[in-house]
């Protein structure tokens, strides 16, 4: 409960009994306390030769992996400015699809030295200030240094993916899958003008354990999580004529009540023979302009099936209408909401539809389109966990793949690129002066920590390491020397391959940066207590939407 006492000594009460409040030094103190654990807990994930982490909720259900993102989202963090850091992981992942840890790794190195700065009495203000104008000179230094690429280049489109496959758990077929990678991404960018648009909605990931890592595969179509209605059905059709229908091939029910009144059994019998020929007009229809594949978003009556069967017509039902739209980029063909107006030209083409079973589950294959702009990946893997963390691997690929093709430029991993902002940075500083200096420099060496982390994770001595680093900057034609995690050497990072999108650094140095100095601008935690259940229960909704 907040008092304050007037000057009569009669107190006044401000906040609702039961609220906490932090102020001042401490409340700072809470904060980069929170945000550094977390950053801490990330930290040994990252790199080639970071480790995992085994998350388990609630309900008992695993998961291992060592991307930021997912990390972040399975520890179901509690405390609020360690929220932010989770905030910025999925704005990271959204906005570039790879680089969260750096975002996050790299916030909790600004406030580590942060911290350093506030202990010698240098205002957060100052320091704030100082962090923005070192990430402004930092930013355009890295798009100064960023070496442009051809983006129709695919030796260089599979080092970045190679790159960022490098950390993932899918390290031994990293080649396999950033060949994957490129050859999706390429498939379905489109040129607007001057500029690439790629949509990585139009990239299908299905997933099924069984096989190995080295059994997924690239399909130049659609794989259909379904199998096909009938059993008279042919299983597999070449050169496929393909009706998309967004119409059930079933007589509907009225929207109104209606009853029919029936006397005798011809009646009756004359009836379902009309509700028959209705259902014999679809399937006629369908075949008269030759499609030889039905796919339905909503269901096939059994009559139905039957007269697609007879007609030799392969047919699925209940298809998503994500997966709908899919085809639609993937076979050229259109939507159609009423079979009347189905015409030759809205038909898709494939060169071969055929359902086939993966692992323990049928699956059918919408393969061979002419020039996709969809495409499907299956992954497979000995088990379910190492499944789900071999297509976080590989979104992650496929996103610095659209990222270097959009960009068009790309940078050095390996700690190459901070340490070369960070040797930029210090010349400024000194030209800057005064309390800002301080808080430049402490960027710089928050940039440096994180090529520390790399080095430590591989479990080389970080000092040595960023001595070594530093000396090889110095030279002419050192900007891309960084560190070879393999060898412990310092090597040319560029002629090495480990190369990543200029937006990737980009961003996460951003996002990093703009939770670290909204934290450090923050002086004051008044929290509120949390309501028991039963006060919860107690109140009514519109007591609960007033407090609200």
């Amino acid at each position: 409960m907040e008092v304050a006492i007037e000057p009569m000594g009669v107190p006044v009460l401000i906040l609702k009994e039961g609220t906490q409040r932090t102020a001042g030094r401490d409340a700072l103190r809470t904060n980069i306390m929170a945000v550094r654990a977390v950053a801490e807990t990330l930290r040994t994930t990252y790199g080639p030769k970071g480790m995992d982490k085994m998350l388990v909720d609630t309900l008992g259900d695993v998961t291992i992996t060592n991307d930021g993102a997912t990390i972040l989202d399975k520890m179901d963090v509690q405390h609020p400015s360690a929220k932010m850091l989770v905030q910025i992981a999925k704005g990271q992942d959204e906005e570039v699809g790879d680089g969260t840890k750096t975002a996050v790794i790299f916030a909790g190195e600004l406030l580590r030295f942060a911290e350093e700065l506030l202990d010698k009495n240098i205002h957060p203000t100052l320091i704030v200030s100082g962090f923005r104008k070192a990430l402004e000179e930092s930013i355009k230094k890295l798009y100064e240094i960023a070496e442009p690429i051809d983006v129709n280049d695919e030796e260089i489109l599979r080092k970045v993916a190679t790159t960022s496959l490098t950390s993932k758990a899918v390290h031994g077929v990293r080649e396999y899958f950033a060949e994957i990678a490129v050859k999706a991404v390429r498939q379905i960018a489109e040129k607007r003008g001057d500029k690439y648009y790629i949509d990585l909605d139009n990239i299908q990931i299905i997933k099924k354990h069984g096989g190995s890592l080295l059994d997924t595969q690239l399909v130049y179509g659609v794989v259909l999580d379904k199998e096909v209605v009938h059993p008279g059905m042919p299983r597999r059709i070449e050169n496929a004529k393909i009706a998309l229908l967004d119409t059930p091939l079933e007589v509907e029910k009225p929207e109104i009540d209606a009853e029919i009144r029936i006397t005798d059994p011809s009646q009756m019998r004359a009836f379902l023979e009309e509700e028959e020929e209705i259902l014999k007009k679809m399937v006629d229809k369908i075949a008269g302009i030759g499609a030889n594949v039905v796919i339905c978003q909503k269901g096939i009556d059994e009559v139905a099936q039957h007269f697609l069967a007879k007609k030799g017509i392969l047919a699925v039902r209940r298809v998503k209408r994500s997966d709908m739209e899919k085809l639609e980029r993937a076979t050229g063909g259109k939507i159609i909401s009423n079979i009347d107006d189905l015409k030759p030209e809205d038909l898709g083409v494939a060169k071969l539809v055929e359902e086939k079973k993966v692992g323990e589950d049928k699956m059918v294959f919408i393969q061979g389109c002419k020039n996709p702009k969809a495409v499907s990946i299956l992954v497979r893997g000995g088990l379910e966990r190492l499944v789900d963390e071999a297509e976080r691997a590989l979104r992650d690929a496929l996103a610095a793949t659209a990222d270097a093709i959009k960009d068009g430029k790309i940078v050095a991993g390996g700690g190459a690129v901070e340490i070369e902002l960070a040797r930029h940075l210090k010349r400024i500083a000194r030209t800057v002066g005064g309390k800002e200096q301080l808080a430049i420099e402490a960027f710089a060496r928050a940039l440096e920590g994180l090529a520390m982390a790399l080095a430590e994770n591989a479990g080389l001595d970080p000092v040595e390491i960023i001595m070594k680093l530093r000396a090889a900057h110095e030279s002419e034609d050192g900007k891309w020397m960084g560190i070879n995690v393999f060898t412990g050497d310092i090597s040319n990072m560029k002629e090495l391959g480990v190369i990543e999108p200029v937006s990737i650094k980009a961003n996460a140095l951003k996002a990093g940066t703009e939770v670290a100095t909204l934290i450090l601008r923050i002086d004051d935690i008044i929290a509120a207590t949390r309501a028991s259940k039963e006060e919860e229960k107690g109140k009514g909704p519109e007591e609960r939407e007033e407090e609200e």
